[in-house]
């Protein structure tokens, strides 16, 4: 909590420092527009994103349960986590970073710098340094979807936009279904994992549709968004 004040403070700082304004600028208000996109978006990214282990689960044939220990303090928590990380991101990647660039550089440039900085970021954040095949995989999603969120703020000039899109599908992958069998998640994969032979178009099918589809279709969504002028 206090690494998340630290970053708000210092989003502060320099909007005030670069621009002489305020954290307004971000689009924090909740406001009757931003709360229907926001709702609109994180529902999408959401139903998207579980498509991927609805998949997985048609073509590979995994079967996931619900966790045993599974308690309301452990969803809240787990939540609050999910919520906590992907707010501090958005506030690294788009938040007065993004302002900044957009008044300094203009709005494609500030886009695309946002965008490898985020997919950089997530070399680290996923401990791949070093792996060139991984990176190339992490860097080619991430980037892509920093254009979106990155293109969304630009769009609407509030991050609870980029924000609803990245918490629905994190929230989805990384806490209500798993990647592996470990970890605390509400559901789990079922032990042992099934054994399935799979061709080569239903195996990229699994992997990449659901990531083809959030960018696309949330692209569409923000895309009939009025754009709203720089503050």
């Amino acid at each position: 909590m206090l690494q998340l004040i630290g970053i708000i403070l210092i989003s502060w700082l320099l909007i005030w420092l670069f621009t002489k304004s305020n954290l307004t600028v971000l689009g924090l208000t909740p406001t009757k527009e931003r709360l229907k996109y926001f709702l609109i978006l994180f529902i999408f990214s959401s139903i998207i994103s579980a498509s991927s282990f609805l998949l997985r689960m048609y073509i590979a044939e995994e079967v996931y349960v619900l966790t045993p220990s599974l308690t309301i303090s452990s969803v809240l928590l787990e939540t609050w986590y999910q919520f906590r990380s992907v707010l501090t991101e958005e506030l690294i990647c788009r938040g007065a970073l993004l302002y900044i660039l957009i008044k300094k550089a203009g709005q494609t440039k500030a886009i695309v710098i946002t965008s490898l900085f985020f997919a950089v970021l997530h070399w680290f954040n996923a401990g791949v340094w070093g792996n060139l095949t991984q990176m190339i995989i992490i860097f080619t999603f991430t980037f892509a979807m920093g254009l979106l969120l990155a293109f969304s703020y630009a769009k609407t000039y509030s991050i609870l936009i980029p924000f609803a899109i990245h918490f629905g599908w994190n929230l989805t992958q990384n806490y209500i279904f798993p990647d592996t069998a470990n970890g605390n998640h509400i559901f789990k994969l079922a032990i042992p994992t099934p054994e399935v032979t799979i061709s080569y178009l239903a195996f990229f099918t699994m992997l990449l549709l659901p990531k083809i589809l959030v960018l696309t279709v949330d692209y569409i969504i923000i895309k009939k968004h009025g754009q709203v002028e720089l503050p």
